[in-house]
């Protein structure tokens, strides 16, 4: 065998640092094993969010389309008003509970 020289001796350390460099990076880098589960666990929180999101936004379509002028219920718009403008019918008596 041959004597290694001490350029072939830094070389062997470079490569070695770089290597080790490079798994280090893929075991906790941005893109690594570690961050791996925690983007994994964010995406589960986000389905979770998107779904309470979806629900919502679909109950306020609905409530959208109740209140057409062209197709409204009436008992909503009755509602709506009695409770958004305090409007009342001469023969009704409101009564306030406090909370």
């Amino acid at each position: 065998m041959r004597k290694q020289g001490p350029e072939n001796r830094l070389k062997r350390f470079l490569a070695l640092g770089a290597l080790l460099l490079l798994a280090g990076f893929a075991v906790a880098g941005p893109t690594g094993l570690l961050a791996w589960s925690e983007n994994a666990e964010a995406l589960e929180t986000r389905k979770v969010e998107i779904a309470e999101l979806t629900a919502k936004r679909d109950g306020l379509r609905n409530r959208v389309m109740l209140l057409d002028p062209e197709a409204a219920d009436p008992d909503l718009a009755s509602e709506l008003v009695r409770d958004q403008l305090g409007v009342m019918r001469e023969d009704e008596v409101v009564i306030t509970l406090e909370d």
